[in-house]
């Protein structure tokens, strides 16, 4: 596909929003802040520091997807599949990922300040370095995850599996562990 095509293809995608086939397209560098991608198929896309600010992508396919130092703050990611993705270095802060599958995703050095991760799967994650102050981890499953250096300062750690967890030189204070 020529450039010409490809950037056709990407326009008609994001007209469209819920569903967009967007499978291994490079979208790197793109601001797509407030964009529409509900259930969209992100599958394997390149997305490093695209600025995806409030965009919403429920439901979205993302699994193996590289958002390196992408720009997420106050995205809508509930139920969204980021499988094997690479997020090393991205903002998610206040971002909702209520329910979203992170299955050995990399979130090293991320911003996830204020984010909501009530109910996701965080197994095997590598959030070393990751900064998680006032996040909601309710009902969340972080066995095998490596926590070392993460700033988890006033999360809400409610009924979190901690099992296998990695948690050396974390920073943890006032927060909630009813139930933990």
């Amino acid at each position: 596909m020529s450039g010409h095509e490809r950037t056709a293809a990407l326009a008609a995608a994001l007209a469209k929003g819920e569903r967009a086939q967007l499978a291994r397209f490079d979208l790197s560098r793109y601001d797509l802040a407030k964009t529409i991608l509900i259930k969209a198929n992100l599958y394997s896309v390149k997305m490093i520091e695209t600025n995806l600010a409030e965009a919403d992508l429920s439901w979205a396919n993302l699994i193996l997807a590289n958002l390196t130092g992408a720009d997420l703050t106050g995205a809508n990611l509930s139920s969204t599949n980021l499988t094997g993705a690479d997020l090393t270095g991205a903002n998610l802060s206040r971002a909702n990922l209520t329910g979203a599958n992170l299955y050995m995703t990399h979130l090293t050095g991320t911003n996830l300040s204020r984010a909501n991760l009530t109910g996701a799967n965080l197994t095997g994650v590598d959030l070393t370095g990751a900064d998680l102050t006032g996040a909601n981890l309710t009902r969340t499953n972080l066995t095998g995850a490596d926590l070392t250096g993460a700033d988890l300062t006033g999360a809400v750690l409610t009924k979190v599996i901690l099992i296998e967890t990695k948690m050396s030189s974390i920073k943890f204070r006032r927060n909630d562990l009813a139930a933990a």
